[in-house]
């Protein structure tokens, strides 16, 4: 998955404003204690993101 296209799907399912702070300032305990910027700029795909998010915000799997 490229990062425009998680991007995207951060702003579809959580609205422009809220993705970026969820990027920003979320750690998630399944990307080892990072947030998605950290986890992104360390190398994690962004593929493997979308998917913690998903887990960790429930949601449903027709949007994943």
């Amino acid at each position: 998955m490229r990062i425009t296209v998680f991007r995207r799907l951060m702003a579809e399912e959580f609205g422009p404003g809220r993705a970026e702070t969820l990027s920003k300032d979320h750690v998630f305990s399944g990307l080892g204690g990072r947030t998605v910027e950290q986890a992104l700029a360390e190398g994690t795909s962004a593929k493997e993101i979308w998917r913690e998010v998903c887990a960790a915000f429930d949601v449903p799997p027709e949007r994943r």
